[in-house]
């Protein structure tokens, strides 16, 4: 049994899930996403629009592996599109900064040229200081994956701490050298 898998997942009031074929549509506030759900290998049942639980059609070990990891799918998704994901991004060095200019964030890290970065159009970037980049949106995985992106253009350096890393992210610092 899955410890994950086999807790059902609480349907917000605003939010409308309909299954049709191997698609499921969910609807909230934020907007719509949509999931392929093999329905070869589980049984997707709606209750009475307040509730969704999922249930593989033969326990095996690799229904046992994806039984949690398509709960969570969906689960992210309905948290999604009823709050939103958001991940914050601090700039910490001497010069570092970031603007927006239309639909590209604009980011001063040190080099000798600025690097402007293209905004998908599900994702929503504003720069509240120089120096602090909020980056929001419906999918977890995109808001994850641009903020990754962006950190890659300059990592943290454990000497310093320079460079770009989320709010609250421990660097573990290096003692420099010693005459």
């Amino acid at each position: 049994m899955s410890k994950i898998g086999k807790i059902n997942i609480a349907l917000p009031e605003k939010t409308k899930v309909i299954m049709s074929g191997n698609s499921l549509n969910i609807e909230g506030p934020l907007g719509k996403k949509s999931l392929n759900i093999d329905t070869e290998i589980f049984d997707l049942d709606i209750k009475e629009g307040k509730e969704i639980s999922i249930k593989p059609k033969k326990i095996n070990d690799e229904t046992k592996r994806l039984w949690g990891m398509n709960r969570s799918l969906v689960n992210n998704a309905i948290l999604g599109v009823n709050t939103g994901y958001e991940k914050n991004l601090e700039l910490s060095g001497v010069g570092y900064r970031a603007a927006l200019k239309g639909k590209q964030l604009n980011l001063q890290l040190g080099y000798s040229h600025d690097i402007n970065f293209d905004i998908p159009d599900n994702i929503k970037i504003s720069v509240e200081k120089q120096t602090l980049v909020k980056i929001s949106g419906i999918d977890k995985q995109l808001v994850g994956m641009i903020a990754a992106k962006i950190k890659s253009y300059r990592p943290p350096e454990p000497y310093k701490g320079k460079g770009i890393k989320e709010t609250g992210q421990y660097i573990l610092r290096k003692e420099g050298k010693k005459k």
